[in-house]
């Protein structure tokens, strides 16, 4: 008996109801299974400071208003005036924003954790955070207490008998089927700039990116089965590069107004890490990873800031900075004898930058606008559907 995809290519050769027939063909052809939209019960994020939630102002102090004022009308722990990234990945995948894992207090680990923290490296560095602001929980770290997230959160389940205390813990099952994001990598460029010169910093790239090929092996042992990593975003395009800069010379600077050398070695770092990513594949042969490629959302607010809907993408909104005075987002200082509060600017929204390091939120929006929904990534397909090996 022939198939109705045989039936519909004789029928179309003869010439039969040619209209009909080639709309026949065209359906049987193309007919494909949908692939149903990803049930993540929970996200488990591992960063620096674009995707920390309140690590780092738990650990250390906290970061105060303005920060947090734009849309959780208070300081949030997060790095901008308020949704990062990682907070619109949560909310395209309808999970609740992510509580870190440092905050003990008020914190609901029902739908996963956050082990980033603002100043994290992939590799563990020899500087203290009071010095230039290393994180002391590198890559390593965080994943040693994911480790013990999940150890001991099956230990409490077992243990605590109140239902509601019950529901702020994750169940076991369900970190097999979590999504595991990273977003990771931006602060070992800026160590390397500090400390090394350009040979040296390009030779260990391969280094930095294979420690974070073993965290993800760490997770995929023990059953997590979804990645969804980030690549490093255009580091000379951050204004802070500019601040003591000077007149630069010719070359220094590309199109666009960011650090040419800077974003050379950011393209070096994604290079190396999209092959790694692609090995890992290979290797982790149950395993759905994507790859995210940040840099040119990011890229393109620097670009094309005006077709966005931004303002000078160079300019920061938090701040005060003029000439050769600086004074940082949320913080006073003294300028000719005159004290001036470093305040956010009147229109966030317009704003690339909230304060040279960091990015507005609508800044981070547009990040997950151009990447949530496969764009920007590879394979194509949006984070609803990342669960699926392609």
């Amino acid at each position: 008996m022939k198939s109705d995809l045989e039936r519909a290519r004789l029928m179309v050769s003869s010439a039969v109801f040619p209209c009909l027939l080639l709309s026949l063909l065209i359906t049987v052809t193309t007919a494909a299974p949908v692939q149903r939209t990803c049930a993540f019960p929970a996200i488990y994020n591992f960063g620096d400071s674009n995707s920390d939630t309140g690590g780092i102002s738990a650990a250390f102090e906290p970061i105060r208003a303005p920060y947090g004022q734009g849309f959780f009308h208070k300081s949030a722990g997060r790095d901008s005036d308020g949704r990062l990234t990682i907070d619109f990945i949560a909310e395209r995948v309808g999970l609740p924003y992510l509580s870190a894992y440092l905050n003990s207090l008020g914190s609901n680990f029902r739908h996963g954790a956050n082990f980033a923290t603002g100043g994290s490296t992939i590799r563990r560095q020899n500087e203290t955070i009071f010095q230039y602001g290393i994180s002391p929980f590198s890559l390593d770290m965080q994943i040693a207490q994911f480790d013990q997230f999940k150890s001991r959160s099956a230990e409490l389940f077992s243990q605590i008998k109140i239902r509601s205390e019950r529901e702020k813990l994750p169940r076991q099952e369900e970190f097999a089927k979590a999504l595991y994001t990273f977003d990771i990598g931006q602060n070992d460029l800026s160590v390397g700039f500090r400390t090394m010169s350009v040979d040296q910093l390009k030779a260990t790239i391969p280094d930095i990116v294979s420690h974070l090929a073993s965290a993800v092996r760490n997770i995929y042992q023990q059953g997590g089965r979804t990645f969804w990593i980030h690549n490093t975003g255009p580091f000379g395009c951050l204004p802070v590069n500019m601040f003591y800069m000077g007149t630069p010379a010719p070359g220094y600077l590309d199109k666009s107004g960011c650090v040419k050398a800077q974003n050379e070695m950011a393209m070096e770092f994604n290079r190396k890490l999209e092959e790694t990513v692609i090995n890992l594949r290979k290797e982790l042969t149950r395993a759905a990873i994507t790859y995210v490629d940040v840099y040119s959302a990011k890229y393109e607010m620097m670009s094309n800031p005006k077709r966005l809907g931004f303002a000078n993408p160079l300019k920061v909104c938090c701040g005060y900075h003029e000439k050769y005075d600086h004074i940082w987002c949320g913080t006073k200082g003294k300028v000719n004898n005159t004290e001036i509060y470093g305040a956010p600017c009147r229109n966030p929204a317009t704003a690339v930058s909230w304060d040279g390091v960091h990015y507005t939120e609508a800044a981070n929006k547009h990040v997950a606008d151009r990447t949530l929904g496969g764009l920007l990534t590879d394979p194509p397909v949006p984070i609803t559907r990342a669960c699926y090996r392609q």
